[in-house]
C-alpha cells in the first residue's frame, strides 16, 4: 500500500458504497473506483492542484470528472451517512480546513477609506 491510499480494510468497508463501475450502456471500461478514490484521497491529503496528480492515477481529467459525478449524486453524502452508522466515523469530529476559508472585506469590519489602529492605540492611561 502507497501512502494516502486506502488499506484493504478499509476498501472493503466502502466499495459497496460506490457506483457501479459498468456503465450500463457498454462502452471502453473505465478505470476502477478503486483507483480512482486511491487518487482523489491523494489529492485530498496532499491538497496538490488537479493537474498535479501523478501519472500513475491517469490523466486528471478522468479523475476529477469521477469526483464531480459522486459529488453531484450524493455519493459522498452516502459514504459518510453510512460510516457514521456504523460507528467508523464520529459525526462530531468532523472539521474544515482553515487556511482555504476567507473573510470578504465585509465581514472583516472595514470600511472605505478607514485605517486600522494599533492594538496599542486601543489601551488608555
Amino acid at each position: 500500500m502507497k501512502r494516502h491510499e486506502l488499506s484493504e480494510v478499509q476498501w472493503n468497508k466502502i466499495k459497496d458504497l460506490l457506483p457501479p463501475e459498468q456503465k450500463p450502456q457498454g462502452g471502453r471500461p473505465a478505470k476502477s473506483n478503486r483507483e480512482m478514490l486511491n487518487a482523489m484521497v491523494y489529492w485530498l491529503n496532499t491538497g496538490i492542484p488537479w493537474r498535479d496528480l501523478p501519472e500513475r492515477f491517469g490523466p486528471w481529467q478522468s479523475v476529477y470528472s469521477r469526483f464531480r459525478a459522486w459529488t453531484k449524486a450524493g455519493v459522498w453524502e452516502n459514504v459518510l451517512t453510512n460510516l457514521i452508522q456504523q460507528d467508523i466515523v464520529d459525526e462530531t469530529t468532523l472539521m474544515l480546513e482553515s487556511t482555504t476559508i476567507k473573510v470578504h472585506q465585509h465581514g472583516s469590519c472595514a470600511k472605505k477609506g478607514a485605517k486600522m489602529s494599533s492594538p496599542d492605540a486601543a489601551v488608555e492611561d
